[in-house]
């Protein structure tokens, strides 16, 4: 008996595939283990396995050549659709602007699946950028495009939209969490 389904694992392959080359910021960690997590913490908090693998590929559009069309080819058009409500829009617009806009589409998704890869997301960035913090101190805020004086109240509106969607669930308890964890150490 396989841990996982082959459609799991075909999306696993797809995303090592095409992560292969790129590194989470300014480290030398493969992405892919950014996506690993998300899926990670979507399958721990009981997710349905179309958000689990949308988890794995919820970065193949936005950061990689991989269509949207190939996603809906191979595992439907739900987790076509999951992957493309995380996705920011066009890079016409600024950095603000496209977060911003991106919190309002996750927000008028009105998909509490879609506010659960969203919030799976941001909760293993912000962990990561907490372990980094402690690790390396601030200069890990050098490796953004932007401090945390604009990252922070993008966490804090992203919580804000998967609250409205997903009230009391647990996972937005732990991203809660995660958000004024990250905020303590920044003051500190």
């Amino acid at each position: 008996m396989s841990a996982f389904s082959a459609r799991y694992e075909a999306a696993l392959v797809l995303a090592a595939r095409a992560h292969r080359t790129q590194l989470r910021k300014g480290s030398d960690i493969p992405y892919f283990t950014h996506v690993v997590h998300v899926a990670a913490i979507l399958e721990r908090y009981g997710l349905p396995e179309d958000v689990v693998v949308a988890g794995l590929l919820h970065d193949l559009i936005e950061d990689t050549d991989v269509p949207a069309q190939q996603i809906a080819d191979q595992f439907g058009e739900r987790v076509r659709d999951l992957v493309l409500a995380v996705t920011k829009p066009d890079d016409n617009h600024s950095w603000e602007e496209q977060r911003a806009a991106l919190v309002m589409q996750v927000e008028a998704s009105n998909d509490p699946h879609v506010a659960a890869l969203k919030a799976a997301d941001t909760l293993h960035n912000a962990q990561s950028i907490v372990h980094d913090l402690r690790t390396d101190g601030p200069v890990v805020w050098q490796r953004f495009k932007r401090g945390p004086e604009s990252i922070l109240p993008y966490y804090r509106a992203t919580l804000q939209a998967v609250q409205r969607l997903l009230s009391d669930h647990a996972l937005v308890a732990e991203l809660e969490a995660a958000i004024v964890g990250l905020e303590a150490l920044e003051r500190s």
